[in-house]
């Protein structure tokens, strides 16, 4: 019976550490859909298809009617994977977002209004991790150099970070889009990463300083893809860095979502094309026809980065400067079944552990049992092969100790 109660417990706590790998993908689209969409559709399904994000987030979306054509003739032309969020029809072209319909409920679409552009608010949650609700803010800020260009960006961020300050300590959000933002000296670009409020932001490529139009910093540009003008767009070739995933410190710091660290990717750039077409040969990150596909599909290419979901550690990091106690959270849900999720704070560096207890004092889950630095951690029990019941949880980090009653009812 030891020997069976043993690999129960394994397998247990396999399941409340499991993780996925999440794939978040942005992409401005030039314009969709348009009288060459046919034309480029195909060259969007080659793109879509090699690259395959689990989230795609995108810009210069027209009206719902594209959003329903680049479902079908895009996102699904290979199969019925993909689901879309609701599209909010703006004065000017917007943002929409498709998903992987096995591993996301779509939550709701917030339109943040701006001067020009709206900013949206997609929330949205992984099937197997409901409790952790995922932010994504889509841009498209106001395009060209110059000062009045500058400050009207800036206006807008104003209005994201008027937003994103209220949110709730510890939310799990992120900003992506077509920023076109040439530098970081410009006041968008300052204003996103200021930390006087909790809502700032956090840039996975943070050594990129100055103008960005800078051969040094070649593999970070997304636009343009092509030297020559044809179906509209931007041309030069790959001298901007306009499209960016930005992510809040509870992301980039580990949290219950994690950023996979190295993981951002202008999709096509191997860095070695700059002022050139993306699909001058040879291009050593993607095939020839990828390549060609990002040439003709659109002005920018897509950038994408991976994340953990599940993540076991769930450190919700301290960047934001809250000062933290010893602090032990009523799990939630309570009742449960068979999951709940405990979060805790430690205001320093502690050894910690947390376990779970049964009415007679015996030990049926225990976690962590290491040391660990100051901020906010979350762990999802997972009960299933337990009976029903009333159970005990105690933290115990330092000196510090405290227990609280969790209920089970199957």
């Amino acid at each position: 019976m030891k020997k069976v109660f043993t690999v129960l417990m394994f397998i247990l706590t396999l399941n409340a550490f499991s993780e996925d790998n999440v794939k978040i993908m942005t992409y401005n689209l030039l314009n969709y859909p348009d009288i060459d969409s046919v034309i480029r559709n195909p060259r969007f399904r080659t793109v879509i298809r090699n690259s395959a994000p689990d989230i795609l987030v995108v810009q210069e979306m027209t009206s719902q009617a594209g959003m329903n054509g680049f479902l079908s003739n895009v996102m699904n032309a290979y199969g019925n994977v993909y689901s879309m969020g609701q599209f909010i029809d703006g004065t000017d072209t917007d943002n929409g977002i498709f998903f992987k319909t096995v591993k996301f409920h779509f939550i709701s679409n917030t339109r943040i209004r701006t001067a020009l552009r709206d900013i949206n608010q997609f929330k949205i949650i992984h099937v197997d991790y409901p409790d952790d609700t995922l932010r994504i803010f889509s841009v498209h800020l106001k395009s060209s150099s110059g000062v009045t260009n500058e400050n009207l960006r800036a206006a807008e961020v104003d209005s994201l970070r008027k937003f994103t300050n209220t949110l709730p300590l510890n939310s799990l959000y992120m900003v992506v889009g077509d920023f076109n933002i040439y530098g970081s000296y410009e006041p968008a670009y300052i204003k996103l990463m200021a930390a006087t409020d909790a809502g700032y932001f956090v840039d996975p490529i943070p050594n990129m300083t100055g103008v960005w139009n800078n051969s040094a910093y070649a593999q970070y540009h997304t636009q343009s893809p092509r030297v020559r003008g044809f179906g509209g767009g931007s041309t030069g070739g790959m001298d901007d860095r306009f499209d960016m995933i930005l992510l809040a410190p509870d992301i980039y710091n580990n949290g219950r979502i994690a950023y996979i660290q190295n993981s951002l990717t202008s999709y096509g750039n191997d860095g070695n094309h700059y002022n050139d077409s993306i699909n001058q040969r040879p291009n050593t990150s993607v095939p020839d026809s990828v390549a060609d596909a990002i040439h003709y599909a659109a002005d920018h290419i897509p950038v994408f980065a991976t994340f953990k979901f599940g993540n076991p550690i769930g450190i919700s990091g301290n960047g934001n400067g809250v000062s933290l106690d010893y602090v032990l959270g009523q799990n939630y849900p309570n009742p449960f079944n068979p999951t709940t999720k405990i979060e805790f704070s430690i205001p320093k560096s502690s050894y910690v552990s947390l376990s779970v207890y049964n009415t007679l004092g015996q030990v049926v889950r225990s976690y962590y049992n290491t040391a660990l630095r100051q901020g906010i951690y979350s762990v999802l029990v997972d009960a299933a092969g337990l009976p029903s019941g009333v159970y005990f949880y105690t933290l115990t980090a330092n000196d510090f100790t405290q227990t609280k009653k969790m209920i089970l009812i199957k």
